[in-house]
């Protein structure tokens, strides 16, 4: 078939002797294979400088099974996650990423790959259509599509889409070629998973309709305002007499038996740590990586992949302003479990991305002393904080098995914003999930955090993530703990 018989979408990106295609509407990540990226990292992709690499697979991937590649070299990896991912410093101009589809494919379902083929001298390179059929799944987890004798895919489309030729929607990422005139293809499916751990919040806007918990998304309820008697004045005195804290219904005594569970198990392991920073609607302004160390619950930082110094904490952006969180993902368990202050009522079960959950809301006064904020003015050769107690109110979402997969924070600033320097609509939302480590069971652990907050009339923002969780092994260097004052810290 001939080469551009019509307008080709511009979502493709030539990466060494594969393709790539743009993950996101804005084209800032870009995919392709495992067996692609493993031969290097190019620096730039269409000017645009690559700032890091995520791989889906690899020789240590338990269904790694040996390859033999093309260029004669043996490569175990797990063909059903032939996935790579290149993030880059700043999206790539006029070039827009197309849509998803998760449906079941059908056989004989009309279908067009999209590649750049080595059919000249590489980089005068040009992107090929090629008109198939989805034929069906093979048993190495891959779909198989069977194209018309008269086109081909050749070398160097490994990377490249398979569109849907009805909704033009991307089925699949191709794989390379099988036998008697068929392509192979990684389901969308692999590429959702592989997304939703490395980049969980380009994920749940870029796939809408995977079923998982959005990691910045809103509180279900308004503010859960405990009753109180509008004509006291004072707090009553107490007698002197031993009093019993009135007992609480038995889900709320449930939740928090279940919240210092979650606490415990996060005491001791160790994680990669990203954190992004940005404001409104824009990509993020700074990046970092972290090798994130918690023993005992005190946690330890240090640069991922290659940093040397240890670090009591994240260390600020470089930028104007910032939001950054801290220990949330710890602290808010505790708050759940141990803060008998913290007035907790169980609202209307909910249902969320197809999921029931069990909604528990909470609210503390600032005369509790439960909840605290923290300013920051940097004065770029010292900084000047000021920890000040608020009033707090959020929501904990628990699944059908008690376990507790999300809890928010808002902080209410609206009526002192001097002092605040002037942040207020200020909210936390951290998500948990299952994670298994090694031959252990499967546990809770923290995955996503999201910190917000308003100033003047800029939104600010800081998204982290947890990945490549470990035990400590034999040779790991056990640090002593220290204190950290768990605040939310923000910069003016």
């Amino acid at each position: 078939m001939g080469l551009n018989a019509r307008p080709a979408p511009k979502l493709t990106e030539s990466v060494s002797f594969g393709t790539g295609f743009c993950l996101d509407p804005v084209c800032r990540l870009i995919v392709t294979n495992y067996h692609v990226a493993r031969l290097g990292t190019p620096r730039r992709i269409r000017g645009q400088r690559v700032i890091n690499r995520y791989l889906a697979t690899g020789p240590q991937d338990r269904d790694a099974t040996i390859r033999f590649e093309p260029d004669g070299d043996v490569a175990p990896y797990a063909v059903k996650r032939d996935l790579a991912l290149y993030e880059l410093r700043r999206p790539i101009p006029k070039h827009h990423g197309l849509k998803y589809s998760l449906d079941e494919l059908v056989p004989g379902q009309e279908v067009e790959i999209y590649g750049y083929p080595l059919l000249c001298i590489n980089p005068f390179r040009h992107l090929v259509r090629v008109s198939a059929r989805f034929k069906a799944p093979t048993t190495s987890g891959l779909l198989a599509f069977a194209y018309d004798s008269s086109d081909q895919v050749h070398g160097g489309m490994s990377g490249g889409i398979v569109v849907d030729k009805k909704t033009q929607r991307i089925v699949a990422v191709i794989n390379g070629r099988g036998d008697g005139g068929e392509a192979l293809g990684v389901p969308i499916r692999s590429l959702v998973d592989f997304v939703s751990k490395v980049e969980p919040f380009v994920a749940v806007k870029t796939f809408p309709a995977i079923n998982s918990l959005n990691p910045m998304a809103a509180d279900v309820y308004p503010e859960f305002e405990p009753l109180r008697d509008v004509n006291a004045k004072f707090e009553p005195q107490h007698s002197g007499v031993l009093e019993r804290r009135t007992k609480e219904p038995d889900d709320v005594g449930m939740l928090r038996e279940k919240a210092q569970r979650l606490a415990d198990s996060m005491q001791n392991f160790i994680a990669v740590q990203s954190y992004s920073w940005g404001s409104g609607d824009k990509e993020p302004e700074a990046k970092a990586e972290y090798e994130v160390r918690v023993i005992d619950g005190a946690q330890k930082f240090r640069w991922y992949p290659d940093g040397k110094k240890e670090l009591k904490r994240a260390e600020f952006p470089r930028i104007d302003s910032w939001a950054l969180g801290s220990d949330e993902w710890s602290e808010l368990p505790q708050k759940v479990a141990k803060e008998y202050k913290l007035r907790i009522q169980r609202a209307q079960d909910a249902e969320i991305n197809g999921k029931k959950l069990m909604v528990f809301q909470y609210h503390a006064d600032v005369e509790d002393e439960v909840c605290a904020f923290q300013p920051i003015d940097d004065f770029i050769l010292f900084e000047i904080a000021k920890i000040v107690k608020v009033g707090c109110y959020g929501e904990a979402w628990v699944d059908s098995e008690w376990n507790i997969v999300r809890i928010s924070e808002n902080l209410e600033l609206s009526d002192r914003k001097k002092e605040y320097k002037g942040w207020y609509d200020f909210r936390v939302v951290v998500t948990y999930g299952q994670i298994k480590i090694g031959d252990e069971p499967a546990r809770l652990a923290p995955l996503t955090t999201f910190v917000e907050g308003e100033n003047g009339k800029r939104i600010f923002w800081c998204r982290g993530a947890f990945s490549n969780y470990r035990m400590f092994a034999s040779r790991s260097r056990l640090l002593a703990g220290t204190e950290d004052d768990g605040r939310a810290r923000l910069r003016r």
